[in-house]
């Protein structure tokens, strides 16, 4: 075996190029492979750790993947509102540690408006327990006061102090605007790679107060507020969409949600979901795209394969002499296999080592990058046991796809290799 091994060892350095090049091509398909399968788990991640350290959503009910889509993820509409004094009768109960009132329906050139109170910026948290940061300015002070997530920002080119009109209601073209109470920027949060970064935040008081002249979803005839005269009135919401909750023991979470179903202490019927079981729910509806990546990860090892397979089969001709040479010399057939063998399993490992360098290094200097423009968070890391698995079998892959040219090796015969055809 010491033999074969340094035959395989001096035969592939003087046919360093051809195999260098081919070493290259199985680098990038492992860096591919486990890039894609890196991104694909940080997704998924980033999918189900969009709000994190909430242990229920609170709303009025309908499905768990309709409340969670709309009050998390902004997608779709509420079928009802809750009042607000169910969401304060929900705050004080003795399990419960914090709340986020939040309510929707508005929305900026696009953009979802969510208006919440200070305890949004306290309290909420998404990924691994991540609280909300902002890059630029201070939390909602004023009525008319603003906080843009990052990709509002950026998208629309806002900076602090702007003025911003919001539209009633959201999606398509022909919203009615609330033109006469407009709002100011005065903070931008940093980027969050969850529906934050697409989300105007407002106070709750102003959000009541630009529908003080409101009924019905139209303004009323012949009534109109001025901005300046908003504080004379009111401005505590009388209904919400949904409230994130936080609890002082999450052993109490599945008593507090029976409670919360039961409609003990509420005036009117509401549904507490555990956002962790609702967002593998909701990923197992929108996992095709999972399945979409799977798939581009698997075509990237059949292609570096190939190409492992059509190397050694192309590198053939060329070795026909030195091979019918060994065989002269009382080299086996099984040698030649062995030989063919022990290259391709050498070129593997080295190609994924080198792959995995490649990755380490994209991902240091890239990192970064991604996780300001995209919100993917990727950190150098040892590769996870999914990744070592997946390796494995693309090395043993390649080990059986240089079985192919090694049995045609093998079944070449020596008077043939001794006098090739020209």
């Amino acid at each position: 075996m010491k033999i074969l091994l340094r035959l395989a060892m001096r035969s592939a350095w003087n046919r360093r190029f051809t195999l260098g090049l081919m070493l290259v091509a199985i680098a990038l398909s492992t860096t591919m492979l486990l890039g894609i399968e890196r991104v694909r788990h940080e997704v998924r991640a980033g999918f189900s750790q969009s709000v994190s350290g909430t242990d229920l959503v609170v709303g009025a009910r309908t499905s768990p993947i309709q409340l969670m889509l709309y009050a998390i993820f902004r997608i779709g509409g509420a079928t009802n509102n809750i009042g607000w004094d169910s969401a304060q009768a929900l705050a004080r109960n003795p399990a419960v540690a914090w709340t986020i009132p939040i309510s929707l329906g508005d929305s900026h050139r696009g953009f979802s408006v969510l208006a919440t109170n200070g305890d949004y910026f306290t309290h909420f948290r998404y990924g691994s327990n991540q609280p909300l940061r902002l890059t630029q300015g201070h939390p909602m002070a004023g009525v008319f006061d603003a906080v843009l997530g990052a990709d509002v920002a950026a998208k629309l080119h806002y900076h602090l102090g702007d003025i911003i009109i919001l539209s009633h209601g959201m999606g398509g073209m022909g919203l009615t605007q609330h033109a006469d109470k407009p709002f100011r920027v005065v903070g931008i949060l940093a980027r969050t790679g969850t529906p934050v970064d697409r989300t105007v935040h407002i106070g709750l008081d102003g959000m009541q107060a630009i529908h003080l002249d409101w009924e019905g979803g139209a303004p009323l005839p012949g009534v109109h507020i001025p901005a300046e005269f908003v504080k004379k009135f009111n401005l505590t919401p009388t209904s919400i969409t949904a409230v994130l909750v936080g609890l002082k023991s999450r052993a109490r979470v599945f008593a507090l949600q029976r409670e919360i179903a039961s409609g003990q202490g509420y005036k009117e019927p509401l549904m507490a979901v555990l956002p962790g079981v609702a967002l593998d729910q909701l990923w197992d509806v929108v996992g095709i795209g999972e399945n979409a990546l799977l798939v581009v990860s698997g075509m990237v090892v059949v292609v570096g394969l190939a190409g492992l397979v059509a190397a050694i089969l192309a590198s053939l001709g060329e070795r026909r002499r030195e091979l019918a040479i060994l065989r002269s010399v009382g080299a086996r057939p099984l040698d030649v296999l062995l030989l063919l063998c022990i290259e391709g399993l050498g070129v593997m490992l080295a190609g994924v080592a080198s792959g995995l360098l490649l990755l380490s290094l994209l991902v240091w200097t890239l990192g970064p990058l991604l996780a300001e423009q995209f919100g993917i968070a990727l950190q150098p890391a040892w590769p996870a046991a999914g990744e070592l698995q997946l390796l494995l079998w693309t090395v043993l892959a390649g080990l059986v796809a240089s079985l192919l040219p090694a049995l045609r090796a093998y079944r070449l015969s020596l008077s043939d290799g001794l006098t090739p055809r020209i």
